[in-house]
């Protein structure tokens, strides 16, 4: 009986409650999956010296810190297909709930891990194994987000469902830079450096376990159940098959990872520093005005998943996967030259990358088959990321160190023509291009809509 209920259809303004659940549940796991990746990041300079020891001036602890926080990206992939596979076989609520659990108990651990005057060395090897599970969770987080958003959506609102539910990455960015804010003002940089520095990983754990509550009130994704359905026993198909049977949507993944990382790390993340390296606007001015950036980003994101909806993916895509290949440069050329100022420039490339982020969990998602779903682009997705996105400000800092900072604009433009090339691929999956029909067809058979 629960089956036939949870498997039962429903179409827009039915079963409104369960939509909310659905969309509250993928969206609080990205608000906490970020929060708890950039509180690490932030925190990392008043943490270091407790739990990585002293080096001259701290250099080496904040080193080891922010080795240890790349350590997690290298362990992406793997959690990737560990968790995929279970949310594969075992069902998206499961692998979600799961998932956010380790990511809670981990902050939890953080939060209350020893430092180096109290048990040596292990302070630094347990913190290091603790980012390893975190990377792990956060690896089968995406692709279980994506898999349950494209299944669970309102046909006319799947891409308003899309761009909420990656949104959520960008609330926890800025509620990230909110707690550090309040810390600072709460007990100041001293009282970070002196254990103040767990109350972050202590408001991870937290919001961590609200998502779990949220998530277990949230139903199964019924086209799930349907597909475990049609499989057999022992029938689930291997990784490198996958990958062999679905390789234009894997090129396609790729690319469209490929494009948001790269935009995401740079324009949200590097670029106060590349502004500051050409003596534009300093660090600490632009870096607050990230905030604005940010707020600009999700509205953005919100009215790209509206404007697919409405009009169809595609013709929002092209035009919103065109424009940063010839933009990019113009906008960078500008910056390094003094002809356009830090703010335009940050909110317009801010904006073109909200236009891949905010289709980007639907897009991907239709892109395989429900079946192996989460693992399919949750691997590629998660290795894009590790490769491409997480060793970008490495990359950068190195090619500011052998004199090639030129390349930087050069690097952006190449990767962001990705998802403007992923549309080409994404034509080539019979089942993506079917999807699109049939939108196509709801919004003609919609009053009211172009």
């Amino acid at each position: 009986m629960t089956d036939h209920i949870e498997t039962a259809p429903a179409r827009d303004g039915v079963q409104d409650g369960g939509r909310r659940r659905e969309l509250a549940a993928a969206t609080v796991g990205s608000v906490v999956e970020s929060f708890d990746w950039n509180i690490y990041a932030v925190l990392a300079p008043y943490f270091a010296a407790d739990l990585f020891g002293h080096g001259k001036g701290g250099v080496s602890g904040v080193l080891a810190a922010y080795a240890t926080f790349a350590v997690g990206f290298v362990a992406r992939p793997v959690g990737s297909y560990l968790i995929g596979r279970l949310s594969d076989a075992r069902g998206r609520r499961f692998a979600l709930s799961l998932g956010m659990a380790v990511i809670a108990v981990a902050g939890l651990g953080l939060a209350a891990l020893p430092g180096q005057r109290t048990i040596g060395v292990w302070a630094a090897v347990l913190a290091v194994v603790v980012r390893v599970v975190q990377g792990l969770a956060f690896g089968g987080e995406a692709p279980s987000v994506a898999a349950y958003v494209t299944e669970t959506a309102p046909p006319r609102h799947r891409f308003a469902f899309s761009s909420v539910s990656y949104g959520g990455i960008i609330v926890g960015s800025l509620l990230s830079f909110g707690v550090l804010t309040l810390l600072i003002h709460t007990i100041g940089k001293s009282g970070l450096e002196n254990g103040g520095w767990r109350w972050g990983f202590l408001v991870a754990a937290l919001l961590g376990l609200g998502a779990v509550w949220v998530r277990r009130a949230a139903p199964e994704s019924a086209e799930f159940h349907r597909a475990r359905a049609r499989v057999r026993p022992g029938g689930r198909p291997s990784f490198l098959r996958t990958v062999r049977d679905h390789r234009w949507a894997v090129l396609t993944v790729f690319l469209n990872t490929l494009g948001g990382t790269v935009g995401y790390y740079f324009a949200l993340t590097y670029l106060p520093q590349y502004a500051a390296a050409y003596h534009v606007i300093d660090k600490e001015r632009a870096a607050s005005f990230m905030t604005v950036v940010l707020a600009i980003v999700l509205a953005t994101m919100l009215l790209t998943g509206a404007a697919a909806d409405r009009f169809g993916l595609l013709p929002v895509a092209r035009i919103g996967f065109a424009l940063p290949i010839p933009l990019v440069w113009i906008l960078l050329a500008g910056l390094r030259g003094g002809w356009l100022p830090f703010q335009p420039v940050a909110v317009l490339l801010g904006m073109m990358v909200a236009t891949v982020l905010g289709t980007l969990n639907v897009f991907t998602g239709l892109l395989f088959p429900t079946e192996v779903r989460a693992v399919g682009l949750g691997v590629v997705n998660a290795a894009t990321i590790a490769a491409f996105g997480g060793t970008f400000p490495l990359l950068a800092e190195w090619l500011d160190h052998h004199n090639g900072f030129g390349v930087i604009p050069v690097y952006v433009t190449i990767c962001t023509a990705g998802p403007a090339l992923g549309l080409l691929t994404a034509a080539r999956v019979p089942s993506f291009t079917a999807a699109l029909r049939e939108a196509e067809a709801d919004i003609q058979r919609t009053p009211g809509t172009a």
